[in-house]
């Protein structure tokens, strides 16, 4: 099964996600890479993506994770997932998933964003990220883990987390 870690924009995912294939000895995939240069140029303008932008970028991503799959191995995703309905579409990749919610506190994640470079989404729409986000309801599978004070606590937690739903 495919593990997605997943949550709003500096929550750090990707350093998590990293530090999970690694451990899982997994292919790791950044769902940021397989935007579409509209959404990328969208984002980069302050506008938040609508479900019709992130509709195609969901099937890509989820695509690229049965790739994976019938390659032989599932792999670790790094990928926002704010809604339950974009997380359906990634359950239906080949070998399903199972996610990790990075959970961080608003004034740390502003934080993190102000003081970030080289990424393409501005901290401006960091509250709409977090208006769209919905959390991992009870009979999706997956956890929710906190932000830990460094990406290696966090993925540990994480990790132990899915110990504890069997991955």
């Amino acid at each position: 099964m495919h593990v997605v870690v997943m949550g709003v924009s500096g929550s750090g995912k990707t350093r998590v996600g990293r530090l999970l294939a690694d451990e899982l000895a997994r292919p790791f995939v950044e769902a940021d890479d397989l935007h579409p240069a509209a959404n990328v140029a969208a984002m980069s303008a302050g506008v938040p993506l609508t479900d019709e932008l992130r509709a195609p970028w969901l099937v890509a991503v989820r695509d690229a994770m049965s790739a994976h799959h019938q390659a032989g191995l599932d792999a670790v995703v790094a990928c926002s997932a704010l809604r339950r309905g974009y997380r359906d579409v990634l359950r239906g990749a080949a070998g399903g998933a199972r996610f990790v919610h990075v959970v961080v506190a608003p004034d740390e994640l502003e934080r993190r964003l102000t003081h970030r470079a080289g990424h393409f989404m501005p901290p401006s729409l960091l509250a709409s990220q977090l208006a769209t986000l919905e959390d991992l309801a009870p009979d999706e599978d997956g956890v929710a883990v906190a932000s830990g004070p460094t990406p290696a606590e966090t993925a540990r937690a994480a990790l132990a987390a899915l110990t504890g739903l069997g991955e």
